[in-house]
């Protein structure tokens, strides 16, 4: 039985990781959040050490790790702010544990480079919840289009991504609508689309920024390899289709490319658990997995915005015009 530890017990995606650890034949050793709303650890793991302060934790792990009795901890699951993850990977490394972190993995992609020093430095490992990579919607998509450009290596195809997911006051006022900690829109909930998109169609060759509002919405045009991607991504309830907010739905996930609709509504329940298996597996997702969509929701968060453009996304036009 393998041992884990988990930092941000108390965050919205936690119960799928405790879920991941359980699902694999896992036991959770300890767990860190500055809350103490955390009963949901009672389904999975009743026995486990839980600590509301870092330095607490951190002799507790290094305890463990000293006395070497059988409950060393093997991996680090971090489900901490966005803003925190490097320094969470960083204390999962030194104190010989592997890392498993939730996206974006890092807000910086000069921040992998040092990660991947201290891989070399300590013989362990970071890996990414890119969860979308395992959806069997989209690996189906992956496999059509990987033999659509067998046949035709010049295809490009045409994406329009649109992800409105509807987010009250206190999303703003939390870590998330500050974008020094969360990066903002096109990182929080952006990243995994654009890996998915940059792991399907290619690498990315240019990419502009339309509209912005960065903590609230955005929007923009990627050049992939094999796709012309126009993006709209938003947390405000007023960017819903009319259908929508008449079916009383609060999110609205679509991304079709060539008129082709990509469906993956459902298909998330045990994502985590198959990311886990992988990674338990020796298969999981790395550093260098992760590069190409940190490296462009860093420049997407730089770029200046172009405005009016013939690329831009149904939804920014009516926003702009």
């Amino acid at each position: 039985m393998i041992n884990f530890a988990l930092i941000g017990l108390g965050g919205y995606i936690a119960p799928r990781h405790l879920k991941a650890i359980k699902d694999t034949g896992n036991n959770l050793v300890a767990a860190l959040d500055r809350n103490d709303s955390v009963g949901i650890i009672d389904s999975y793991f009743p026995d486990a050490d839980f600590f509301t302060e870092f330095e607490r934790f951190d002799r507790h792990v290094d305890k463990l790790r000293r006395k070497n009795a059988g409950k060393e901890i093997d991996y680090v699951s971090i489900c901490s702010p966005n803003y925190l993850h490097d320094a969470h990977i960083r204390f999962a490394l030194r104190n010989g544990a592997d890392a498993i972190c939730e996206k974006p993995l890092v807000l910086n992609p000069w921040n992998l480079d040092g990660l991947k020093e201290m891989e070399k430095e300590t013989g362990k490992e970071v890996y990414n919840i890119l969860q979308l990579r395992l959806h069997p919607n989209i690996i189906k998509v992956k496999e059509e289009v990987s033999k659509e450009l067998t046949n035709n290596p010049n295809k490009v195809y045409d994406i329009d991504l649109t992800y409105i997911t509807s987010r009250g006051n206190w999303y703003f006022t939390s870590w998330k609508g500050d974008i020094h900690k969360s990066g903002g829109v096109a990182t929080n909930i952006g990243v995994h689309f654009y890996d998915m998109l940059i792991w399907i169609f290619g690498d990315v060759i240019e990419q502009e920024v339309h509209y912005s509002e960065p903590v609230k919405k955005m929007s923009g045009y990627i050049k992939l390899k094999h796709a012309n991607v126009r993006w709209f991504l938003s947390a405000d309830s007023d960017d819903l289709p009319d259908h929508v907010k008449l079916n009383g739905q609060r999110t609205y996930r679509t991304i079709s490319y060539n008129g082709n609709e990509i469906e993956f509504s459902g298909g998330f329940t045990d994502l985590h658990t198959e990311v886990y298996k992988e990674i338990l597996a020796g298969r999981g997702f790395g550093l260098e997995a992760a590069r190409p969509s940190i490296q462009l929701v860093h420049d997407i968060r730089v770029a200046p915005v172009v405005g009016k453009n013939s690329r831009m996304h149904p939804i920014a036009e009516k926003l702009v015009y």
